[in-house]
């Protein structure tokens, strides 16, 4: 069933209280709709890299979803971008996040490899949450 963007936004804020995510970045996705990016656990403002945020909202208006939240590391083929996601359909939010142990879920994204776009793709996403953050462990 197609949503609005009022009942995905729900729905992102309650996979970030399942991630334990800070709440301060919970509290900015929810009042100012500003997303979190995380590298090793540290969180910064999307809003900071201007490329970032262009392909945020990209990725929303193309597939009719709601980022909120990213990871960023490099890789052996390149340097990516893990868009964390609320697909347009409701059907699919069973599993958005799954636990895989205590601190470890799957989780569906759009991952962005900034180096070679083509290679940008959708599929889950191994994450650990720790300190308030996140990140991408495969």
């Amino acid at each position: 069933m197609k949503t609005t963007v009022e009942q995905r936004k729900e729905k992102a804020i309650e996979l970030l209280q399942k991630l334990d995510i800070y709440k301060p970045y919970i509290k900015g996705f929810k009042e100012s709709n500003e997303i979190c990016y995380y590298e090793r656990f540290a969180g910064f403002w999307a809003w900071q890299d201007e490329e970032l945020t262009k392909k945020i909202k990209e990725i929303e208006e193309k597939y009719h979803c709601t980022v909120y939240a990213v990871t960023h590391e490099y890789a052996e083929f390149g340097e990516c971008f893990d868009l964390l996601i609320v697909p347009n359909d409701s059907d699919d939010w069973q599993d958005l996040i799954s636990n895989y142990n205590q601190n470890t879920f799957y989780a569906f994204a759009y991952v962005w490899n900034k180096d070679d776009d083509y290679c940008s793709e959708f599929g889950d996403i191994l994450i650990q949450s720790a300190f308030g953050g996140i990140r991408r462990i495969g």
